[in-house]
């Protein structure tokens, strides 16, 4: 079975500077973070504060997601990390 996101929370973690959000392959949960920096890089103008951070996650979702699936194809892992060079892939 392919990773799906049927779970639209996300929520973010200042202390390290990134925004979690989750997948799941079957029954298997997959923990993503997408770096400050790698949202920036989608959306230049967003601000500092959590409330603007994931008002970009928001507005780049589907971007986010395929990044996040192509991140996860073929690899056992139970979490990642994706940062702005994942991007520009």
């Amino acid at each position: 079975m392919a990773l799906n996101f049927p779970n639209p929370s996300r929520s973010y973690e200042p202390d390290h500077a990134r925004v979690r959000f989750w997948g799941h392959d079957s029954a298997m949960e997959v923990s993503f973070f997408l770096d400050e920096d790698a949202l920036f890089r989608l959306s230049p103008s967003t601000g500092s504060d959590e409330k603007a951070i994931l008002k970009a996650f928001d507005a780049n979702r589907s971007r986010i997601m395929d990044v996040a699936r192509k991140a996860y194809t073929g690899r056992q892992t139970h979490a990642f990390i994706l940062g702005a060079s994942d991007f520009s892939k």
